[in-house]
């Protein structure tokens, strides 16, 4: 079971402008929170995966902002994991602790007063836009988090895996469609099937309040030791995480032996690492001195093809 801390706290978002607004009013991000919910040293070196069960309200989000990638927790288990879209380098997302405390179907929109809105022409601060409005950007479903943060829909699959938003979450609508439903489902909302999917096929707004306030859990954290595999992604936030003394702290806090690799075996490790690709090697490899020769490079999301699953290559000596 994960610690409370581990799940206490949030998925973040801001709506677009919201989500800038948000951020500008705190003037700070936390940059101290580099420890991933799927961590070795925080699962005891397993994840567990169950089937999600309704009436089981034990319910958590987490996030892991440089893997993309929004997971739901039941019972301390994995049910599900989302891939999603975050906020660019000039909006990062709030790195920290959030609740969420309701769902809105076709929510409306009110632009704050900032900088964005006032560039966009056709839209005012204080407006209220709504759900069926072309210019409301939050699309089917939003799932507020407090100071303007929101989780809402994506544009489209390009959002996935990139640095979109002013801050907020993006997902894809029947993503979001999904676990706002498991939401309702595990909490035993009074809120009928037949009530959300009159919601899907109109614009009217149809809100769900949560009875005790949903956790989430928003890390950074580009280094992950999960179920006796290393896995380095991009730092897409240039935090110079992916750093040698990084990675072998990394190491050794999860109970990994890392005298077997130099430092230049990791640095090359660190360099296979692109924008949108991760480097994967078992830590039975490091531990043998194996780590560029096991490991590979692959896609963020998905199944590596043949030609993405590859191990770092070695320099020739002369070259």
């Amino acid at each position: 079971m994960f610690s409370r801390r581990i799940f206490r706290a949030t998925a973040l978002v801001v709506s677009l402008a919201s989500c800038a607004a948000a951020q500008q009013s705190q003037g700070f991000i936390r940059y101290d929170r580099f420890e991933s919910e799927r961590e070795d040293k925080l699962t005891g070196g397993r994840i567990e995966r169950a089937e999600f069960e309704a009436g089981q309200a034990d319910i958590k989000l987490t996030l892991n902002v440089p893997s993309f990638r929004l997971t739901l927790w039941q019972n301390g288990r994995e049910v599900k994991s989302y891939n999603i879209g975050v906020g660019m380098k000039d909006y990062p997302i709030y790195i920290g602790e959030r609740e969420a405390e309701e769902i809105i179907w076709n929510p409306p929109w009110i632009p704050p007063a900032s900088d964005w809105v006032s560039g966009h022409k056709g839209v005012r601060p204080g407006e209220v836009i709504r759900a069926s409005d072309p210019r409301n950007p939050l699309g089917k479903v939003k799932i507020p988090l407090g100071d303007g943060y929101l989780i809402h829909q994506a544009k489209g699959v390009g959002d996935l895996g990139n640095l979109v938003s002013h801050g907020c979450v993006r997902m894809l609508r029947a993503d979001l469609y999904d676990l706002a439903e498991k939401i309702v489902a595990a909490r035993s909302l009074p809120i009928s099937r037949k009530r959300i999917e009159a919601a899907k096929r109109s614009s009217r707004t149809l809100v769900a309040r949560l009875d005790e306030p949903l956790q989430f859990d928003i890390n950074y954290d580009t280094l992950v030791v999960e179920n006796r595999t290393l896995y380095i992604y991009p730092d897409v936030y240039d935090r110079r995480t992916n750093t040698v003394a990084q990675l072998r702290y990394e190491l050794k806090s999860s109970g990994v032996d890392d005298s077997a690799i130099d430092d230049a075996t990791i640095e090359r490790m660190l360099a296979s690492v692109t924008r949108h690709t991760k480097f994967v090697v078992p830590v039975e490899s490091i531990t043998q001195g194996r780590a560029l020769e096991d490991g590979r490079v692959e896609p963020l999301f998905g199944q590596p093809t043949p030609k993405q699953t590859r191990p770092a290559r070695k320099k020739r000596a002369g070259r």
